[in-house]
């Protein structure tokens, strides 16, 4: 079993930055997949970046947001730069029991609380 705590999140304004960080128990948070995903009020929980042996990002967040590692301390970030107010959402960290990054959220095995990104105009 892992657990996912996700932290960072605040309100913001338009072209401000923000890191989220997902800290992950466990001892084999190396050999995980992990990904980051979006809600917004209203639509469904949307891809936003995946970290494995590849890295991925939604198109609406490709040269602005950045995930990272780090498995010593079994946290993986995300640098959100450039905010804009569609990138308000909650944001979820997750992972997927083998090191395979993937787009699909149907994929991945464990899900974090999430954390609140609001970006004001």
């Amino acid at each position: 079993q892992v657990q996912l705590v996700e932290s960072g999140g605040g309100l913001v304004q338009a072209g401000d930055s923000l890191r989220l960080s997902c800290a992950a128990s466990g001892r084999t948070f190396s050999s995980y997949a992990m990904g980051w995903f979006r809600q917004a009020p209203g639509k469904e929980r949307e891809f936003v970046a995946a970290i494995g042996w590849s890295t991925y990002y939604a198109d609406s967040v490709k040269g602005r947001f950045t995930i990272s590692r780090d498995n010593a301390k079994n946290t993986v970030y995300l640098q959100m730069n450039s905010l804009k107010p569609e990138d308000t959402a909650v944001y979820y960290c997750a992972a997927r029991s083998i090191p395979i990054a993937t787009m699909s959220r149907n994929e991945y095995d464990y899900w974090g609380q999430g954390t609140q990104v609001t970006v004001s105009s």
